[in-house]
């Protein structure tokens, strides 16, 4: 092992692992990972979840409880995620503790099938902050059109939130917004704005496999010279508007009453294309006051060869307009591409719900207690 991970940390990189099953919270390897590879928070999403549920025995108990209570197989989904989000929040909650309320925390989602209902995700996001009861939890709502006035209204109220499933800079910058708006109606309540937090989960790998795919098919040298740029591009003049948006007037008021800033988190760093290195979206986004989200794979990539070389965001926005610019030369259409990655994103995470309804409803069958 290197000390690249300890090195990104100290760049001011927030190491959080895109993770969670309650075998790693049992076994003891989460604290393991927090106490030797610097992780400092979690990330979960129904892919994670409907996996870890899938694999093994270790819900086993907890899911014939349930099955012995009869609850319908929705009830019994958000009891075991809760569960574990509770359980690593707490192995966590010194993190949290040490760095002021900013890290250690652990994200949970809303249902994604309420992506593009606003009011249903308003309640889910309150009923889900009260299930899991501790405070260094972040709440996920998807940066679709209705999740918009949810964060708000979320942030609003006093919940910390992880916005996700961000892929265009118009809507970072829509987040962003929202975010401001919530901490206002919060300051206009008269609520603590220091104890809410936020992040935006920036999409990264996601980018080049389309972008990628599109100039492959145009088979240029110019194309193919162009692959594996546009997601470190988008990425990086995301930051740029973190940047403006995070030095405004409007921010320096909110600032000035306690408010924390919304950290860009990069999510979806985990290498797609085997041709490239397995640390890039590690390697070529440091940059101060963000996050990095990886799966297990990318984290220990990362401190065995990872090359952290300073900040490799600050600067660079010259030569990103002009990747994302070059691209759009070709006909490769950015806008259509990242409303494309925002709806699949939607769909793939509905569809590991709803795997995961069926594999739980299957397990409630399998544990439930014989009558009498």
């Amino acid at each position: 092992m290197t000390d690249a991970l300890k090195r990104l940390s100290d760049e001011g990189v927030a190491i959080w692992l895109d993770d969670l099953s309650r075998q790693r919270i049992t076994s003891g390897n989460l604290a393991e990972l927090i106490d030797q590879q610097h992780v400092v928070g979690v990330t979960t999403n129904p892919s994670i979840f409907q996996k870890a549920i899938s694999d093994g025995h270790g819900y086993d108990q907890q899911v014939a409880d349930l099955a012995a209570r009869k609850v319908t197989v929705e009830e019994a989904i958000r009891m075991i995620t809760t569960a574990d989000v509770r359980d690593a929040a707490d192995i966590l909650r010194p993190v949290f503790d040490a760095t002021g309320g900013q890290d250690g925390r652990v994200s949970i989602e809303v249902d994604p099938r309420l992506a593009h209902h606003t009011t249903p995700t308003i309640a889910e996001a309150k009923q889900l902050a009260w299930l899991v009861d501790r405070p260094n939890t972040l709440i996920k709502i998807p940066a679709t059109k209705a999740g918009l006035p949810a964060i708000t209204e979320v942030i609003g109220l006093g919940i910390s939130v992880n916005v996700t499933l961000i892929f265009s800079l118009e809507r970072y910058r829509e987040v962003m917004d929202a975010y401001l708006a919530g901490l206002e109606k919060a300051k206009a309540a008269g609520l603590d704005l220091s104890l809410i937090r936020s992040v935006a989960s920036f999409f990264v790998s996601r980018v080049d496999s389309e972008i990628d795919k599109r100039l492959e098919k145009i088979g240029t040298d110019e194309a193919k010279g162009l692959k594996g740029k546009a997601a470190l591009a988008n990425a990086r003049l995301a930051y740029e508007a973190y940047e403006e948006v995070f030095s405004s007037e409007r921010w320096a008021a909110l600032d000035k009453a306690g408010a924390n800033k919304q950290r860009p988190l990069w999510a979806s760093t985990g290498v797609k294309d085997p041709a490239y290195k397995d640390t890039l979206y590690v390697d070529e986004l440091v940059a101060p006051g963000t996050v990095n989200t990886m799966p297990e794979a990318t984290l220990e990539a990362t401190g065995d060869h990872g090359q952290i070389t300073g900040d490799t965001v600050s600067g660079t926005y010259a030569g990103a307009r002009a990747d994302l610019a070059a691209i759009a030369g070709l006909g490769v259409s950015y806008d259509e591409v990242v409303q494309l990655l925002e709806d699949e994103g939607v769909e793939k995470f509905e569809a590991s719900w709803n795997d995961l309804l069926k594999s739980t409803e299957a397990e409630l069958k399998r544990l439930a207690p014989s009558e009498g």
